[in-house]
């Protein structure tokens, strides 16, 4: 039997349509070549977007940051901000997609086999349109299990965190780790020992009416969603922390939540097999997942 020849379980929806550098291509025929540099070494950056009633969720901070990620590892963007919009709005239109999830990815392009950067030097830009659902409904009605895994969060002094690359395998084999354990998560620490985020997405806790989660400085990414909850949280009285929070703090915390563009707000319901507070989502956290949404409801309307 050739490879070629094997069923793949996963294939994506035929009459989806791709945009790559210009075109909307049917997802059959959404490749990329295999010289290039995202494909080869990881060398490129992305973002995971949503959509909500068929307007794109914070569009200007998520193309901010994926031009500062792009500039933070000498990837000069082949689209303007603009340009970019208005590639987004037409694959999700293309797509008839009202509800649902963006990803944009921009490689180094193809070039020569060699890491060094000048071997490719015409960035490529693919736009993907589609639904995604990260985590079952009944999670975020019990909270996740989470585990902390052994796998470390990438040493900021390395690829800093608040560049999302495509080299995603640090997050991918500590989700594995969560999985093969059976967990729903795992919560990654970085090489001092703190708590950083989890395989995707931004950590909180509350504890005695206060909001907590680690500072930028402990290896995480610069959450869109960590922001807006946190602009959420204080509407309602409610002041969040940066600080350094070790397992202690989260085994000992009242409440314990997860944000990210896919997941929005999940709360966690224990870690290591130990409950956090009365392990089941607690009051602050569901208020803030009611709130959240209905600034996206507010937003759209």
């Amino acid at each position: 039997m050739r490879l070629s020849d094997r069923v793949n379980p996963f294939t994506p929806n035929p009459e989806l349509r791709i945009w790559i550098d210009g075109d909307l291509r049917p997802s059959a025929e959404a490749c990329i070549n295999v010289f290039d540099h995202g494909l080869l070494y990881g060398d490129g950056v992305f973002e995971g977007i949503r959509v909500y009633g068929g307007e794109i969720f914070k569009e200007g901070e998520h193309i901010d940051r994926i031009f500062e990620s792009a500039g933070a590892i000498l990837l000069e963007m082949p689209l303007t901000r603009d340009e970019l919009s208005a590639a987004m709005h037409e694959t999700i239109e293309a797509n008839g997609v009202e509800d649902g999830y963006i990803r944009l990815l921009v490689t180094r392009g193809v070039g020569a086999l060699g890491i060094s950067i000048d071997k490719a030097s015409c960035p490529s830009v693919i736009i993907i349109a589609a639904t995604i659902q990260l985590y079952p409904p009944e999670l975020y009605d019990r909270g996740l299990r989470c585990m902390t895994p052994g796998t470390l969060r990438n040493h900021p002094s390395t690829t800093c965190a608040r560049v999302k690359s495509l080299n995603y395998l640090n997050n991918v084999m500590a989700k594995a780790e969560a999985k093969l354990a059976g967990y729903d998560e795992g919560i990654m620490l970085n090489a001092d020992g703190y708590v950083t985020e989890g395989t995707g997405d931004n950590v909180f806790i509350v504890k005695n009416g206060g909001l907590f989660t680690p500072p930028l400085s402990c290896g995480i990414l610069a959450g869109i969603t960590r922001k807006l909850v946190m602009e959420l949280a204080l509407v309602r009285g409610y002041v969040s922390h940066e600080s350094l929070l070790l397992r202690h703090d989260v085994y000992t915390a009242d409440e314990c939540f997860l944000t990210g563009t896919a997941a929005e707000i999940i709360p966690v319901a224990s870690l290591d097999k130990r409950p956090i507070g009365e392990g089941r989502p607690g009051p602050i956290t569901r208020q803030l997942m009611a709130d959240f949404a209905d600034y996206r409801t507010r937003r759209r309307d």
